[in-house]
């Protein structure tokens, strides 16, 4: 087994470089899988939570109802990861736990208290659900990393007791069936995140021109995002097929079954990125339409945002806005 050199990424511990012999070690332990999996959390957990900044500056751009965010509504349902998800647009767009039944003025930025509509599509309505089953997956998953990184998988193992002890502790069905998770609940709050970015080019959701297009009639303005963003849906959905579906016998039909928990890890790589471009267009998209109203919305993630992201409106190329939205995520993410 051979490991290009690599460099080091910044918090995190200088890559090891292997020597021969190490790869039987480096495999039979899991190492491999749980590294990859440990990196692939850490990934996931920053771009979920910047999605709590993304979805606050979209649900402010279509003027969405503060209801589905309530917490009343949440109470009544007390699972932890929608009640968080809504606890953090809440707190991002300054809403109060318990909206008011104002109704939006036209082209306010902003989410009024009742919001435009009696109810918001699912992109703005359902996303507490979508993306607290993700909040909660990722969780999951970390609990598991912590436990199997402190836990001996030695086969056989030593015990307190001063015996050996053959086992299956190697078997990596917990880690590969959370990645597994994971990557099918990043697929769910994803659609939602693209099903935001089709609605911030609608006016009848807006009030805006249509694919928030300033130029002459004719202009495409941000639909050429929806095509990257739903060719990184495509990514992520090969991503979300379950790796332990997978089936292998060997050692003459001793060793019948396997975790695939490394495939998976690298499946949680993939998804990640493509997760993170998916997000990137939503956040551009998001910009432009709140740029387009006539106040600037007071919150920090848009000054954060807007700041960075270009400002021209014009038929462009929007390649270098989507790099740019995507180095904004982990900053979004501390917010």
């Amino acid at each position: 087994m051979e490991f290009c050199p690599v460099e080091p990424r910044p918090g995190l511990p200088v890559p090891v470089t292997l020597r021969p012999g190490d790869a039987l070690a480096l495999l039979s332990s899991n190492a491999l899988a749980l590294g990859q999996a440990a990196l692939g959390w850490y990934e996931v957990d920053v771009l979920l939570r910047a999605t709590h900044a993304v979805a606050a500056l979209s649900l402010a751009a279509v003027s969405g109802s503060a209801e589905a965010y309530a917490a009343p509504v949440h109470a009544l349902r007390p699972y932890p990861g929608p009640a968080r998800a809504a606890a953090e647009v809440r707190r991002l767009l300054g809403m109060p736990d318990r909206p008011a039944t104002v109704p939006a003025a036209p082209g306010q930025a902003g989410p009024p208290s009742a919001g435009r509509r009696i109810q918001d599509p699912f992109g703005f309505r359902a996303f507490p659900q979508a993306h607290g089953a993700a909040l909660e997956a990722c969780d999951a998953l970390r609990r598991i990393v912590e436990v199997e990184i402190n836990c001996p998988t030695e086969n056989p193992v030593l015990a307190p007791d001063g015996r050996l002890y053959h086992h299956g502790g190697f078997f990596a069905a917990p880690l590969g069936l959370a990645l597994d998770g994971l990557n099918l609940a990043l697929l769910q709050t994803a659609q939602l995140s693209a099903a935001r970015l089709t609605a911030l080019g609608r006016p009848g959701l807006t009030g805006l021109p249509a694919f928030l297009a300033s130029g002459p009639a004719g202009s495409s303005g941000t639909m050429i995002l929806e095509y990257t963003a739903n060719s990184a849906l495509a990514e992520l959905r090969s991503c979300a097929a379950p790796a332990s579906t997978g089936h292998a016998v060997l050692s003459g039909g001793l060793e019948e079954a396997a975790s695939f928990a490394g495939q998976a890890a690298r499946q949680t790589a993939r998804a990640a990125d493509a997760y993170a471009t998916v997000l990137a267009c939503e956040l551009v998209a998001a910009v432009r339409a709140l740029r387009l109203h006539p106040v600037a919305p007071p919150y920090p993630a848009f000054a954060l945002a807007a700041a960075a992201l270009p400002t021209g409106t014009e038929d462009r190329p929007l390649t270098g806005d989507i790099t740019t939205a995507a180095g904004l995520l982990p900053g979004l993410a501390q917010l």
